[in-house]
């Protein structure tokens, strides 16, 4: 399965690579991370967490995709889709490295592989699942127009269901 290449002004939305592992062990060895994600506990697990990725490309036709900062080169993230087995509905979803946040990088992402999703795979809808105290997250739905719909609990953990906008809708969302 080849994984389309996005760009936006600053980052590009790619496949992922081993040479990323660093990087991602990283991202969840971050406490902050922790709080929010299931994190893998060593270097093996996050690689597995990769490959989960990648799978999920190829058995779906779609998935989430390694963030790089263009001006740097670095991995700083991944945003996609994601609709594994058993899933509510299919979701938008992102994820940044500590030092990239707060810079517009998943607001910028998340759009970009939104427009993918509605564009090119016909979506009608997604949602993001976010747990109750992930503030920034809660912000970057609502940026892109989405609003809390109900909760659930997803994972024996209690999320909130954020429902992004239909595709007419969604094109005139501020980024």
């Amino acid at each position: 399965m080849m994984v389309p290449v996005l760009d936006t002004e600053r980052l590009r939305l790619r496949e992922w690579r081993e040479a990323d592992l660093p990087a991602f062990v990283a991202f969840y060895a971050d406490a902050s991370t922790g709080r929010f994600l299931t994190a893998p506990t060593n270097p093996g697990e996050a690689w597995r967490r990769i490959a989960l990725h990648v799978g999920h490309w190829s058995l779906r036709g779609y998935g989430a995709w390694a963030l790089e900062e263009k001006a740097s080169g670095q991995w700083i993230g991944y945003c996609g889709l994601w609709s594994p087995h058993g899933w509510p509905e299919p979701e938008l979803m992102w994820g940044l490295a500590p030092a990239a946040r707060g810079r517009g990088y998943a607001t910028e992402a998340a759009h970009r592989a939104r427009d993918f999703a509605y564009g090119q795979l016909g979506w009608t809808t997604a949602i993001s699942c976010i747990v109750p105290d992930n503030i920034a997250s809660q912000r970057v739905a609502r940026r892109l127009g989405a609003s809390l719909e109900r909760s659930i609990e997803l994972n024996g953990r209690p999320h909130g269901i954020y429902r992004h906008p239909e595709p007419s809708r969604s094109e005139s969302t501020d980024v």
